[in-house]
């Protein structure tokens, strides 16, 4: 069941995605990269997304309409804080479209994100953002975000992924 949540911005909603979303959800996906210089490394497909997102539930999907056309989406999956104790929110991507930026749009959809980590009982709302992408850096700290400077990220992927799990 589609879930829709009402912005303080005029013609601008956020519903929750579903299955028939999915062709609008890669889309989305490849503009975000192709904006990021890393379309190259996509290769989710629309069945490789309908079953993680709509049948394993793996993820979920807001996304963005103004006067009734997707804008944008927010990819997130939930995580969990042990110091905290509790579930959180994790956002893998958040994409509006080059033309309706300026609008308010971007911190509406991360309003609507911070409401449903709060719906769901979480205390956190995270993300990562590349180094050079100095305009949303500047977004995230108008919004209160800070920067996790003490922590570094790691990655285990491909053939190392495969050779770390053969040595269960």
């Amino acid at each position: 069941m589609v879930k829709y949540y009402e912005t303080r911005i005029e013609h601008f909603r956020i519903r929750t995605a579903e299955a028939a979303d999915t062709g609008l959800i890669l889309q989305f996906i490849r503009e975000l990269a192709e904006y990021e210089q890393l379309l190259d490394e996509v290769v989710a497909t629309e069945e490789i997304l309908r079953g993680s997102l709509f049948e394993k539930r793996q993820a979920h999907v807001i996304i963005g309409e103004y006067k009734g056309e997707p804008v944008g989406f927010a990819l997130y999956f939930h995580n969990f804080s042990t110091f905290l104790g509790r579930a959180n929110i994790y956002l893998e991507d958040l994409y509006i479209r080059e033309a309706f930026r300026g609008l308010g749009l971007g911190r509406a959809m991360f309003a609507c994100l911070a409401a449903i980590t709060l719906e769901s009982g979480g205390g956190r709302l995270e993300w990562w953002c590349l180094d050079w992408n100095e305009p949303s850096i500047a977004f995230y700290k108008r919004m209160g975000a800070r920067a996790m400077d003490e922590w570094t990220v790691y990655r285990v992927a491909g053939d190392a992924l495969d050779k770390l799990a053969a040595r269960l």
